[in-house]
């Protein structure tokens, strides 16, 4: 396995493993001796950095979520696990009453949410202090003032409850709009970001469930810009393999990627996987992994033998005439 830092503070930022494993599933559509077997396996290998949220996996079962939570803080206690694991949560995207779909009733990022959804996640856990905490996806429309948000996340860095914070699927705008409004006023911001990407390049123009205007959770244009810009910022990348769509027939590109530039870029891909001997998604992993902006992927796996495979790209090196082909498609 290999590594990076997340952080800037000395006494927050910690090093983690450049492949994150995704516990989204974990104790409701993937059951709990899997769940275990993926996360004992991902440990041994080196991996230390693990993703959920206090809303996965709501739509499931129809709950509002705080499974995957619950099964990790089960795992952490059955191996005796410490502060050598760094496990990322998020707040706001869990629904005020249980659904089975995607849901428009959401708990928002006010500061009493903050406060007592962040308490939930820890004792569900069963962690005093949480490694890693995202603002999930800002809802269009929310009377929270921002600055609320801002303080109310730095409280708990500043009362020991939390280590770094993050945001994931914000307009960029107003990703920029919180650190400077937490930098202006000397507090802890942002530091790390949890969106949206992959090798092939969605639309993000087309209207979704949370905003009229287009996507704001996949990367674009605006995103990278800022990455560039801002290179203190760490980038998770989410959903990497998309869904098995790179592999599976029976697992459909979604209708953001009808577009132009896909086939030649899967025709790319699939030309260095052929040269380097490696499965499409290793050469989407590590792509992603050495990339000019690296990033660190977020993956899932229902079994040990995906995961497997997708950590079997950390060690894969993409030559530079391998990278320009794949970039030079679009």
């Amino acid at each position: 396995m290999k590594y990076r830092t997340i952080g800037s503070d000395p006494k927050t930022r910690r090093d983690v493993s450049v492949l994150s494993l995704g516990a989204m599933l974990f104790g409701t559509a993937i059951d709990e001796p899997t769940s275990f077997a993926i996360l004992d396996r991902f440990v041994e290998a080196g991996g230390n950095f693990i993703d959920t949220a206090n809303n996965y996996a709501y739509w499931v079962n129809g709950t509002q979520g705080g499974e995957s939570e619950a099964l990790l803080g089960r795992w952490r206690r059955s191996r005796n696990v410490t502060d050598e694991i760094v496990i990322a949560t998020k707040l706001g995207g869990r629904p005020n009453a249980p659904a089975t779909g995607l849901s428009h009733d959401l708990e928002g990022l006010s500061a009493q949410v903050i406060r007592e959804s962040s308490e939930r996640s820890r004792e569900r856990l069963g962690v005093d202090k949480l490694d890693l905490l995202y603002a999930h996806a800002y809802l269009e429309g929310s009377a929270v003032p921002l600055e609320e948000t801002v303080e109310a996340f730095a409280d708990l860095v500043q009362g020991g409850a939390v280590g770094l914070l993050g945001a994931s699927n914000h307009w960029a705008w107003r990703l920029e709009r919180a650190r400077n409004l937490a930098t202006a006023a000397s507090l802890p911001g942002y530091e790390v970001l949890q969106y949206h990407h992959s090798y092939l390049r969605p639309r993000t123009d087309l209207p979704t469930l949370r905003s009229k205007d287009g996507n704001f959770g996949v990367v674009e244009g605006n995103l990278l810009s800022y990455l560039r810009a801002e290179p203190g910022l760490t980038l998770v990348a989410y959903s990497p393999l998309l869904g098995g769509g790179y592999v599976r027939e029976d697992k459909p590109l979604d209708t953001a990627f009808d577009h132009p530039g896909t086939p030649r870029r899967l025709a790319a891909l699939r030309e260095v996987a052929q040269e380097t001997g490696a499965t499409v998604n290793q050469v989407v992993l590590a792509w992603l992994m050495g990339g000019e902006i690296p990033m660190i992927p977020l993956v899932g796996a229902s079994s040990v033998e995906q995961l497997e495979e997708s950590m079997a790209a950390v060690d894969l090196e993409l030559t530079a005439d391998q990278r320009a082909k794949l970039d030079a498609e679009y």
